[in-house]
């Protein structure tokens, strides 16, 4: 549900920017009425009423439903570019005061705050859902705080893959685009070809060039969805793989502390000097050396 929350006002915003970059185009191609409600007055004889510059609006209208379900998947793409540079933000995954903070806590030793902090909704981020999963795994273990860090290198990678699957909708819209434009066009050429086979004159020729044009809008309307994608994905893939390095160096520090913590905190833990050194037992005679001759028997 969060993620779909997140997502509906981008949409909503590229909803909104959509039909206000379209609605001025369908005006245009609206046939004008003149002053009074009088019908506006026959072309001339020989003349083609659609022999004029065809506006964006008269592509988008060529294009057919192919076309239309191709502008769906733009404007969805949009809010998905919208969406990922929002929150794929080293400020987003890791906010500096909420940073800071758990840096505190784990500096004062108290692992309960810790994982209280880390738990909250409020305090939702990249550092803190990784800090409350090897917490978690150090409750379920043997060696305690021991276990930071390897719970850390197995919750890290994870959260990564988790930001790298919130970019794959722009790389599947990048995939479809050009085969649903190869699939406008393959309709667009039957329909062209069952036009040559079924009709004849002038009929044929208008009808036949309805079909040519669906075939090559669809091909267009594929590539300029897919073009935009994925340069979106290769870019927002770049900028997770360098805010992951960063936040690497944030959690080494992190786990540097628990692990001194919990090095201190060691039962077995003593000051070299007060282990005692064993002696050897008084009654044990030290051994000679062996002489290098044996003595001479006495005479």
């Amino acid at each position: 549900m969060t993620r779909f929350r997140t997502l509906a006002l981008p949409f909503l915003v590229a909803l909104v920017a959509f039909v206000a970059w379209v609605a001025p185009l369908a005006a245009q191609t609206a046939p004008a009425t003149p002053a009074g409600g009088a019908p506006a007055p026959a072309a001339a004889p020989g003349t083609d009423p659609a022999a004029h510059n065809p506006s964006l609006w008269d592509y988008i209208m060529d294009g057919g439903p192919v076309g239309f379900l191709l502008i769906g998947l733009s404007i969805v793409a949009v809010a998905l570019t919208i969406r990922n540079v929002m929150t794929l933000r080293l400020a987003k995954q890791a906010p500096p005061e909420i940073t800071q903070r758990l840096t505190t806590l784990v500096q004062s030793g108290n692992m309960g705050e810790v994982a209280n902090f880390c738990t909250n909704p409020e305090n939702d981020s990249f550092m803190t859902r990784v800090v409350a999963s090897a917490l978690a795994r150090c409750q379920t273990s043997p060696f305690g705080l021991m276990e930071f860090r390897a719970g850390v290198e197995d919750a890290g990678p994870n959260e990564v893959d988790r930001l790298h699957r919130s970019n794959e909708g722009l790389a599947i819209i990048a995939a479809v685009g050009p085969m649903l434009g190869l699939l406008g066009t393959v309709i667009g050429m039957v329909g062209a070809f069952r036009t040559i086979g079924t009709m004849t004159g002038a009929a044929r020729s208008s009808q036949l060039a309805t079909f040519m044009s669906m075939a090559l809008v669809n091909t267009a309307q594929g590539l300029v969805v897919a073009i935009p994608c994925t340069i979106a994905y290769a870019l927002l893939r770049r900028q997770i793989d360098s805010m992951a390095g960063q936040l690497g160096t944030m959690l080494e520090r992190i786990t540097s502390m628990v692990q001194a913590q919990a090095q201190a905190a060691r039962p077995g833990a003593r000051p070299a000097a007060s282990i005692p050194v064993p002696q050897p037992a008084p009654n044990i005679p030290s051994t000679a050396p062996l002489p290098l001759a044996s003595p001479s028997p006495a005479r």
